[in-house]
């Protein structure tokens, strides 16, 4: 009797279940998640920017994507010739408009030697501008560096406007 009843219990402990622990909510959770990305950001089939991060997270319902480590963005022309680069700490990309602001230590190059910093840069990819509404520096190659507080340009940084400059100029005077 004994026995059976030995049998007995360990069928029923082995059978036991031991509760499931409470899984965690992914409320605010990204969708998505990867590492070493590019992304290409296209008009009309032509491909205006690549984006390369270290890290990427795609919120899916907010059409929305986080770009946290070593952003880099290089610009292309109509005709896909590259024009500018831009680096930041981190970006956020709009997904249903392809926008994107770069945030952090922003540092835009133009291909014809204009350098802007800022902590950050908004690119708008319908109209293809760039702009920002915090201080900013800009060089160029002949040297001259100016300083102001907002900032428009092109994606290729040939037609720009600092909102409230101030700087100074190695240039002589005509």
């Amino acid at each position: 009797m004994r026995f059976s009843f030995f049998i007995v219990f360990l069928i029923l402990f082995s059978c036991a279940r031991e509760p499931i622990p409470e899984m965690q909510s992914r409320e605010g959770l990204p969708d998505q998640e990867s590492w070493g990305v590019t992304i290409i950001l296209s008009n009309e089939g032509l491909m205006r920017a690549k984006v390369k991060s270290g890290h990427l997270e795609k919120y899916n319902e907010k059409e929305f994507i986080l770009l946290d480590r070593d952003v880099t963005v290089d610009f292309f022309d109509s005709k896909e010739i590259h024009t500018s680069v831009l680096t930041s700490t981190k970006a956020e990309v709009d997904e249903s408009s392809n926008d994107m602001k770069a945030i952090g230590n922003v540092v835009a190059v133009s291909d014809s030697g204009i350098t802007l910093y800022s902590e950050t840069l908004t690119w708008n990819s319908k109209d293809e501008k760039l702009h920002t509404k915090d201080n900013i520096m800009i060089t160029t190659l002949e040297k001259d560096t100016l300083y102001g507080v907002g900032f428009e340009s092109d994606s290729d940084m040939k037609n720009w406007k600092i909102l409230s400059p101030s700087g100074v100029t190695g240039r002589e005077m005509e």
